[in-house]
């Protein structure tokens, strides 16, 4: 388990970036605004993890999935926050699937090189 309640912090370069693209540019914040930003974004995430983890339970899951946590912000009154997710979430897939799909391409091609230089070598 966790030793430090600080090791429940996410990572400050996260934090600076997310709060750097989400303001207009010349704006500062300071060290302390900071901080409390990351320490409450910290408790969001735990907060909604047990939520979800507790919904994932009471249907026999042991995994959390993307409908767990979609009704957990549902439950937790955070309804706005659904719509943005799930369109995020339907771009990150398609982009891993064509990340995969790329692979695939660029495997099945060497293997369809190396066959035809073993063809070639052999005759």
């Amino acid at each position: 388990m966790v030793e430090r309640i600080e090791d429940l912090n996410l990572p400050n370069a996260v934090i600076a970036r997310l709060i750097k693209e989400a303001l207009p540019d010349g704006t500062n914040v300071s060290k302390e605004a900071r901080a409390a930003i990351a320490r409450a974004a910290s408790i969001f995430v735990i907060f909604l993890t047990s939520t979800s983890t507790n919904l994932a339970h009471k249907q026999n899951h042991k995994s959390i999935t993307t409908a767990n946590i979609l009704d957990a912000l549902k439950k937790l009154e955070f309804e706005s926050f659904i719509d943005p997710l799930t369109q995020d979430l339907e771009g990150y897939r398609k982009l891993v699937k064509e990340k995969k799909e790329k692979t695939k391409k660029e495997t099945s091609t060497k293997v369809d090189d190396t066959t035809a230089i073993a063809t070639k070598d052999a005759n």
